[in-house]
This record gives C-alpha cells, sequence and structure tokens, in this order.
C-alpha cells in the first residue's frame, strides 16, 4: 500500500468512526460523512489519474454530484429538525413520534 493509499484509507476510516462514535449533533454526522466523500473523491480522482484510462474520467465528477445531493439533503433535513425540535442534538429525535 503506498503512502497515498493509506492517507486516503486512513481519513475514510477516520470520517467512519467520527460517524460511529460521535453522534450527538446532526450537524457532526453531516460533517464526517462529507469528509468521507471528500476522501473518496480524492482517491477515485487519483485512480483515474494514475490508470490513465478516459472509460474511468466520469466516475468521480459523478461522485462529487451525488455528493452534493446528499449535502443538500442533509442540510435540508437539519433545518428541519432544528425548526420542530429547537436543536439538532440526536438525542431529541425519536422515530416512533414521528
Amino acid at each position: 500500500m503506498t503512502p497515498l493509499q493509506f492517507t486516503f484509507s486512513t481519513a475514510f476510516m477516520l470520517g467512519l468512526a467520527g460517524l460511529a462514535f460521535h453522534r450527538t449533533h446532526l450537524l457532526s454526522a453531516l460533517l464526517c460523512l462529507e469528509g468521507m466523500m471528500l476522501s473518496l473523491f480524492l482517491a477515485l480522482s487519483l485512480w483515474t489519474l494514475e490508470l490513465n484510462s478516459t472509460s474511468f474520467s466520469a466516475s468521480p465528477v459523478l461522485l462529487l454530484a451525488f455528493s452534493a445531493c446528499e449535502a443538500s439533503a442533509g442540510l435540508a433535513l437539519l433545518v428541519a429538525t432544528a425548526r420542530t425540535h429547537g436543536s439538532d442534538q440526536l438525542q431529541s429525535l425519536n422515530l416512533l413520534q414521528c
């Protein structure tokens, strides 16, 4: 494993660990998801540059588009929960009350 691959996999694992262990606020969960998507985007971009293949060149752009859609949906949910519940803490959310 090259040091660059190790860096991207470590960044992804740190985002995953932050998502799993620090679930107090919805905003921190969204930031961890964005960090994971950023590391995936950079790794996929460098992978397509290393392969020198034009068939994989659209993959990072598609991943970036899906990441932008995920971020907009997450921010919309953040605003909706902040308006209805008064805060973005995940402990105040309950699926049984919906």
